[in-house]
């Protein structure tokens, strides 16, 4: 048996700077994100409230259903909005995320184009309730919160869905970056797992590059035909800012931080992110651990927000 032949691939990626889901949960997230700080991220309504304290502009919240009682009200709570999305508080990888687009005769049209009538989102509303789609399955609440109007500059590679920037943070940093656009097979949504397309963002012009499906490099969008590579992304300078805000704002050193764009309203936070997944190293085709081991060997980090971005794009 050829050993060397075996081992490589690892020497390979270790070449590259790739770091392994593992590396990630023992050298950063466990040192790093003290667990007492958890319940503000995995919380998506305490997340958006510190948010909102802090002056960090989030996607309106609607309303909050807590108990199955509410349920029944879900017809006058609705009542004022055309569209609006509804999620658990507690989810994790865009489970249990209900898009809204629009009202037909009473039913509610779905980013898919399907219908659904009042009782079907009251079914799912009480799967969220149950628990179906939290972190441990354990009791949730469900959000219904302003769809957002996503940036005309993703009109032609987005698929029936609102596109985010995914940035991970470290100590405050920024360091590497990725946008995420929905397809036929996520459903609209923009998670890499549920078949969304990964591509890589320069840090220091925005410039968004080649992108990953599936493991596969493609240079259009799979169901537009869009191109992706060499989008300028708007309010670029505004978003990293917004991104190392963050870690001001929850305290964990490692995180991932979910930017969307709307067409109105500009940058919005959507969410943050304690276990931040790894496959923003293939949309950018280069690893973490070199920004990362450079940021970990600083002995300070700046505290003013424009020197902490300053020192991401020097990163690029």
């Amino acid at each position: 048996m050829n050993w060397h032949t075996l081992l490589t691939p690892g020497k390979r990626l270790r070449e590259l700077g790739i770091m392994g889901m593992n590396q990630r949960n023992a050298d950063f997230i466990l040192l790093y994100n003290p667990r007492r700080n958890f319940p503000l991220v995995d919380d998506k309504r305490r997340t958006k409230e510190l948010a909102l304290a802090a002056g960090i502009a989030v996607p309106e919240l609607y309303a909050v259903i807590e108990i199955e009682h509410q349920v029944d009200t879900l017809s006058q709570l609705l009542a004022p909005y055309e569209e609006f999305v509804i999620k658990p508080a507690h989810g994790s990888g865009g489970e249990g995320i209900l898009v809204v687009t629009g009202n037909v005769n009473g039913r509610y049209r779905r980013t898919s184009g399907l219908l659904e009538d009042e009782d079907e989102l009251k079914y799912h509303i009480s799967n969220i309730l149950s628990g179906m789609y939290s972190l441990g399955g354990l009791p949730d609440c469900a959000l219904i919160e302003y769809r957002v109007d996503f940036d005309p500059i993703f009109d032609e590679v987005s698929y029936r869905g609102v596109p985010d920037i995914r940035t991970v943070v470290f100590r405050g940093v920024p360091v590497l970056a990725m946008i995420r656009l929905p397809t036929r097979m996520s459903d609209g949504k923009a998670n890499l797992h549920q078949g969304a397309v990964g591509v890589g963002i320069d840090l220091a012009t925005g410039l968004t590059s080649c992108g990953v499906w599936h493991d596969n490099t493609i240079d259009h969008h799979p169901d537009t035909g869009g191109v992706i590579a060499g989008l300028e992304i708007p309010h670029w300078d505004q978003i990293l800012a917004l991104t190392a805000r963050c870690f001001d704002l929850v305290g964990l050193g490692y995180i991932g931080v979910d930017i969307v764009l709307d067409r109105k309203l500009g940058p919005l936070m959507l969410e943050i992110n304690a276990r931040p997944g790894l496959s923003i190293q293939l949309a950018n085709r280069q690893g973490l651990l070199p920004r990362l081991r450079k940021i970990g060997a600083l002995r300070e980090i700046p505290s003013s927000i424009e020197e902490r971005t300053v020192l991401a794009k020097s990163l690029a």
